[in-house]
């Protein structure tokens, strides 16, 4: 089962611990409708949508309001170091968290005591604690953009914002980057890089990499990163290599976006509904091909 950890831009959002479900466009948490538009809901939206194609149960969600100030992300760690031993699933995705690497490693601590040790995916806030800590080598699989790549690949910066010598939207470094990120270890096993191309990539360089279909408006809708997090993180609780699936998701997302036929003013949710025509022809010609 997936398990899906993350924060609510909401400052009263209850901690939740439990089953989320979709209805149309909003995520269904407890007695409590959340809109999908970026962050953590858009995962869970995108990660129940590929679920549903997949035959998987709904995604366990681990969430808490959070606007930045860092309260709702240490009560959501500490439930979690709490609970974590006695709990079971196979994939656990970290998304928007505050960065705290004391926090991040106690959770990681209770994550050992668990077995079996479920595959862990990093985005986000909880991928910058990871790097931090010096853990990243615990992960199967970290989903950054370019931005948040330089950070891995900075063996110095304390932080993103102190990343020395990226020029944003600069993609001609890419392969540079992954294999600086390596070199420090701030990486994890996988890397699934995305941006206008997205790179597939391990210690032993770039496997693939995935830029058809092209849809330009699909850069400036905010959420496209998060739902290709959780589309992967479901083929892989569904037991494909994270290879694979690092790969087929990359495609799926960028298909779902083309039979969206998006413009500038489109939502992510629009998107999100296309997953499953785009996931069963991505699957369907793998099954072609075998």
């Amino acid at each position: 089962m997936l398990a899906v950890v993350g924060t609510i831009p909401e400052q009263d959002f209850p901690l939740w611990a439990g089953e989320v479900q979709l209805e149309k466009d909003r995520i269904l948490v407890g007695e409590r409708r959340v809109p999908v538009n970026r962050g953590t809901p858009a995962l869970l939206a995108a990660a129940i949508k590929a679920g549903e194609t997949l035959g998987l149960h709904p995604p366990f969600g681990y969430l808490v309001g959070d606007i930045g100030l860092g309260d709702g992300s240490r009560r959501l760690y500490d439930h979690l170091v709490k609970n974590f031993p006695r709990s079971y699933f196979s994939v656990i995705t970290f998304h928007y968290l505050q960065p705290d690497v004391d926090w991040h490693n106690r959770v990681l601590f209770a994550i050992e005591e668990m077995s079996p040790r479920p595959t862990l995916i990093a985005d986000a806030g909880f991928m910058y604690a990871a790097k931090m800590s010096g853990q990243a080598e615990a992960y199967e699989l970290f989903t950054p953009d370019a931005g948040e790549l330089a950070f891995l690949a900075d063996e110095k910066a304390p932080h993103p914002f102190y990343t020395r010598g990226f020029i944003l939207h600069d993609e001609n470094r890419i392969a540079d980057l992954i294999m600086g990120a390596y070199d420090h270890k701030n990486a994890a096993r996988y890397l699934l890089v995305k941006g206008n191309q997205d790179h597939v990539a391990s210690r032993g360089g770039v496997h693939a990499l995935i830029d058809n279909p092209v849809e330009e408006a699909l850069e400036a809708m905010g959420g496209t990163g998060d739902t290709l997090t959780g589309i992967v993180s479901a083929l892989i609780a569904s037991g494909m290599e994270t290879l694979e699936a690092a790969i087929m998701g990359a495609r799926i997302n960028r298909l779902a976006g083309h039979y969206a036929k998006p413009s500038p003013a489109s939502q992510v949710m629009e998107m999100i509904t296309h997953i499953p025509r785009a996931m069963e022809e991505v699957l369907e010609n793998r099954r072609e091909k075998t």
